[in-house]
């Protein structure tokens, strides 16, 4: 107490300066139009600016709310859209309500751990079982291309195998003729941005930046864009022809997916089981 007391007292003069000084201010202010004016001007755009400063700075915070919802509100559109890409137009009675009980469902999830570098590269996702996601489900990105199959799942999280995946292989067709191949990732290739489609039949006749579709053979609906050839005069030794592409899905850049949920993927797994073994 008795340091406060020297304190105040060695400087006086300055405080009462200080009070005095907002005193003439208040004073000035309260009599005089102009000044007034002049003052609550100044005063709002300070208060505009910092208000301003502080809605950029809550924006920027929920960030991750605002993607993790946009990511949700496309997932539902898109299961909206291959519905009505997949309804038959040509025939005049529809009997199953396509639209409120469409085979293909989009989950939107987010990517929590990605690699590219790897032999056999893997993507974790925040969703699970929970979340209706089971093994073997096909994955692809918000933009164009496919991403892997769902490969272990717990309650909340899931791994995907990623398409840079030694053991991935996905049914695709060139779009302009309907050959049919096989999408993998290798053959001595270490890019995250090129694939190969292999065991094309050797009469068909492939050019340069044709574009390369899903067939709907592999769990993915069909017609979903891959990429584009970049090389046709790939030497593997097969009998079939072999392609290099150039995928449209850049794993470098990949923060969200789409799991996509086959409403009859486990009965046409269960028949399909009963097949015999060749």
């Amino acid at each position: 107490m008795r340091n406060l007391w020297i304190f105040l007292n060695r400087y006086n003069a300055f405080f009462f300066f200080i009070i005095f000084f907002t005193i003439g201010i208040v004073l000035t202010v309260k009599n005089n139009a102009y000044q007034r004016s002049v003052t609550v001007n100044s005063t709002n755009e300070v208060v505009g600016e910092v208000y301003q400063n502080l809605n950029v700075l809550k924006k920027y915070i929920t960030l991750g709310t605002v993607n993790d919802s946009l990511a949700a509100e496309n997932a539902k559109l898109k299961t909206e859209l291959l519905t009505l890409k997949n309804i038959d137009s040509a025939k005049k009675i529809v009997v199953k309500d396509t639209l409120n009980n469409p085979q293909y469902t989009y989950l939107s999830a987010r990517v929590i751990k990605n690699s590219i570098t790897l032999r056999n590269n893997v993507i974790t996702i925040n969703k699970g079982s929970a979340d209706g996601i089971a093994p073997d489900m096909p994955v692809i990105s918000p933009g164009k291309g496919v991403v892997g199959f769902v490969m272990d799942v717990s309650e909340h999280l899931s791994t995907i195998r990623s398409l840079l995946h030694k053991d991935t292989k996905v049914s695709v067709n060139i779009k302009k003729s309907d050959a049919l191949g096989s999408l993998v990732w290798g053959i001595g290739n270490s890019d995250y941005r090129k694939a190969f489609v292999k065991e094309i039949p050797n009469h068909f006749k492939i050019n340069l930046k044709d574009t390369i579709i899903t067939s709907g053979f592999s769990s993915f609906p069909p017609g979903i864009p891959v990429g584009v050839v970049t090389n046709t005069a790939v030497a593997t030794g097969d009998n079939f022809m072999s392609i290099e592409i150039k995928l449209f899905n850049d794993f470098s850049t990949l923060q969200y997916v789409y799991v996509i949920l086959d409403k009859y993927a486990v009965e046409q797994k269960e028949l399909e089981a009963k097949l015999p073994h060749e």
